[in-house]
């Protein structure tokens, strides 16, 4: 039995609303071609996790695909979600969009979830390249 609601403090109910939850890589785990179905880039790789009814995966799709276009040797790799479950469990996936930046070996070194700002992704390549 659950107990009485627990009242939702403002910066709780405004979190969403701030942009994506960043954090630091995963512990030096590393993905490879054969992991995300795709190509690694020769400097980095923008991994997007994505579902077939999400509209920010939409958005996140043209953000990353721009700044893969503008940064040589940076791809990016959209992997649907639904289709690759063992790997979003084994990675800890709980939201789409979920982007992560990989470094040339495919070390994760920087993960986010929710929809990414351009100056965003730019800034996390630095930790990547």
């Amino acid at each position: 039995m659950r107990g009485p609601a627990r009242p939702v403090e403002p910066a709780e109910k405004t979190r969403r609303k701030e942009g994506p939850r960043v954090r630091e890589g995963d512990d030096g785990l590393r993905l490879g071609a054969a992991d995300i179905g795709g190509e690694l880039g020769a400097r980095a790789t923008l991994v997007q996790f994505s579902s077939a009814f999400c509209q920010p995966c939409r958005a996140t799709r043209r953000t990353l695909e721009q700044v893969a276009g503008m940064v040589e040797g940076v791809a990016h790799v959209e992997v649907d979600a639904e289709a690759h479950l063992a790997l979003v469990r084994a990675l800890d996936i709980t939201a789409t969009p979920t982007v992560l930046v990989l470094d040339a070996a495919g070390r994760i070194v920087r993960r986010a979830a929710g929809q990414p700002r351009k100056a965003d992704v730019i800034a996390a390549l630095g930790a990547a390249v």
